[in-house]
């Protein structure tokens, strides 16, 4: 240790170990908490007999109705309070302008009618896209050839009232085709929904993290090798970012989401930075898959690196985050 014959006092003067030697001291100084009621829950819905499994994301299920009711009480028993739903539509239902999407009597709306009449404090997310029911696997219809987004807009418009209808507490346009918040907004307030809640996906990169969530779906196989970046972000880009949710405010969203989460946590910081508003970060299925796989390996431990990729979120301001490891994490901080 260096001698200071003339320093007046220990060195170093500043010893930030300090606080750290104990766990009591360093919760004590804890800049970010988990909770379970940070957590939205994504679950993808089945119908009776079709196939549960899904290859590319180990411990996660289609689920039934009948089984997500029950799985949810679960969750709420957790402190969970919210989760979004993903139908996975027969491929038989699909159509090239997205017929299903506006049936009352669809898969979605049978189960958000059902799992609100079970579970009526539960917050109930819908997804609005067009992917599900198209047989392309694009978010909106295609028309010679590209994807259009005024007729895909006005279709959007109707399918975040018809999920409002079944009980949906919030919609979360996911399909980033231009001015779509705005006029879901109209649509909703005009319908009598002004209380039903957007949750934008305002920051949707064009990502090969998604392979896993399309593979649940059914949408890889119809997507095939198209790409998707026509609509979304460029990985690239920052700035372009920042005007969509800058964007997306202004037409009435309630809350942004960024997706995905762990590499993108600079543009979740600078939206944190720009904007008073709520963000969300979505921890896609590759994120989700990559930590199973690396522990199914013995390379990682899942629980240790599940917790900080979920802290990382709350780090760089995120206020909600979406991830399939929803259940897992709340048993761990509970």
């Amino acid at each position: 240790m260096p001698k200071f014959n003339n320093f007046r006092g220990s060195f170093p003067a500043t010893r930030l170990r300090r606080m750290r030697q104990s766990e009591w001291s360093r919760n004590l100084i804890r800049e970010n908490h988990l909770s379970p009621a940070d957590f939205i829950w994504p679950i993808f819905i089945r119908e009776e007999g079709l196939d549960p499994v899904i290859t590319a994301m180990p411990g996660v299920v289609r689920l039934t109705i009948k089984e997500a009711i029950l799985e949810i009480k679960e969750a709420i028993k957790l402190g969970i309070n919210a989760v979004a739903l993903f139908p996975c539509v027969d491929a038989r239902l699909k159509s090239e302008q997205a017929i299903e999407a506006l049936n009352p009597d669809n898969l979605i709306c049978r189960a958000l009618q059902e799992i609100r009449s079970a579970h009526p404090d539960i917050g109930l997310i819908a997804d609005v896209a067009l992917d599900p029911y198209t047989p392309h696997g694009h978010d909106g219809v295609v028309i010679k050839g590209q994807v259009a987004n005024d007729p895909s807009v006005e279709i959007l418009c109707q399918q975040a009232v018809l999920l409002a209808k079944a009980g949906a507490k919030s919609v979360a346009p996911s399909d980033m085709m231009d001015g779509r918040i705005g006029c879901i907004r109209q649509a909703l307030d005009q319908e009598g929904f002004s209380d039903t809640c957007i949750f934008s996906y305002s920051v949707k990169y064009a990502s090969a993290f998604y392979g896993p969530f399309r593979n649940a779906l059914g949408s890889d196989k119809t997507l095939g090798k198209q790409s998707k970046a026509s609509y979304q972000l460029d990985p690239a880009n920052m700035d372009e970012a920042m005007r969509e949710v800058a964007l997306d405010i202004q037409e009435g969203a309630d809350t942004v989401i960024i997706k995905p989460g762990l590499p993108y946590l600079d543009v979740i910081r600078e939206c944190h930075h720009q904007f008073s508003c709520p963000i969300h970060a979505y921890q896609v299925s590759g994120e989700y898959s990559m930590l199973k796989a690396a522990a199914q390996q013995g390379f990682l431990d899942f629980e240790a690196t599940l917790l900080e990729s979920l802290m990382a979120f709350k780090r760089a301001g995120a206020c909600g985050i979406w991830t399939y490891a929803a259940l897992e994490a709340a048993k761990l901080l509970g």
